[in-house]
């Protein structure tokens, strides 16, 4: 049975016949927020229920990065390397600097508590833009049920100043983000509350001169499942996480192809040598898959 559902035939382009889907690991509760260092050769990812942040290399398959992780969720690198993270348990952005240390980005706004920080990325002039949505302080599950103080947002800070302000504010409960490659246009997945009727769409928003978003208009909705985590490649092409595994989509929104992976798909990164191969947090368990395409992350 093929790995790949090709429905526009520029996505045959895009995939390789003869390299399957591949298990790395298994045996997690919930994993989420891949990120990939290139200069350790590894990928960092997260067990939330287990409050762990757990390391996959080639040499070495897995281990435990950190333990406790304070229910980390999702990762992201900044523009020197290090380690960007969202913590559902203590309700913070947190960066780990080079000797270790955990240096505090953000943690409130207006003098109330985040709510469980999810997805993030640092665009090229530094900033860091993270969505709050509430899924960390719904239950017990992936961090500590708490009153929610804020609503769900996307953030941007500026790191040298500590300023924290809000860019958009137009979603139920905003999740994965990613910027197109020349940072004209911000892609954010809303995932809704969980009930009711919530629209559950990936948005995408220009950014102007002043890199603040507007014009929010839907981009496509995932089905089967959800939009979650989300990443562009150098084309410009997105890549997003179904109930059926990762969707590609064109530019203009169309659906381009599947690659099918046998458990519910959270999260996404490109890493690899040559940033070709897609990392795939799945449920419980880390696929990895190559591609004839390459990520448009940095660094």
């Amino acid at each position: 049975m093929s790995c790949f559902e090709i429905i526009d035939p520029a996505f045959g382009t895009f995939v390789l016949g003869n390299a399957p889907v591949k298990k790395l690991a298994t045996g997690f509760d919930w994993v989420e927020g891949p990120v990939w260092f290139g200069d350790a050769q590894c990928l960092l990812f997260s067990d939330i229920p287990n409050n762990k942040i757990m390391r996959w290399s080639p040499e070495q398959g897995i281990s435990v990065f950190r333990a406790p992780s304070n229910y980390a969720n999702g990762h992201t690198r900044d523009r020197q390397g290090r380690l960007i993270s969202c913590e559902h348990g203590t309700r913070r952005v947190t960066r780990t600097e080079y000797d270790g240390s955990i240096t505090v980005i953000a943690d409130r706004f207006n003098g109330k508590p985040l709510n469980s920080p999810n997805d993030v990325v640092v665009k090229s002039d530094g900033t860091i833009w993270f969505s709050d949505p509430h899924y960390g302080i719904m239950t017990n599950y992936e961090g500590f049920a708490a009153e929610q103080e804020n609503p769900c947002v996307v953030y941007r800070v500026t790191p040298e100043t500590a300023a924290i302000e809000v860019m958009i504010d137009d979603m139920n409960c905003p999740n994965g983000l990613a910027f197109s490659p020349d940072e004209s246009l911000l892609y954010v997945a809303d995932t809704g509350r969980m009930h009711g009727s919530d629209p559950q769409h990936i948005r995408v928003y220009d950014c102007a001169s002043t890199g603040r978003p507007k014009g929010g208009r839907v981009f496509h909705k995932i089905d089967p499942g959800v939009a979650d985590g989300i990443r562009v490649d150098s084309e410009g092409n997105l890549w997003s996480s179904a109930a059926d595994g990762v969707h590609c989509l064109a530019p203009d929104g169309h659906l381009m192809g599947k690659i099918l992976v046998p458990e519910l798909v959270s999260n996404i990164c490109f890493g690899g040598r040559a940033k070709h191969e897609l990392y795939i947090t799945a449920t419980t368990s880390l696929y990895r898959v190559t591609l004839n395409r390459k990520g448009n992350q940095t660094p």
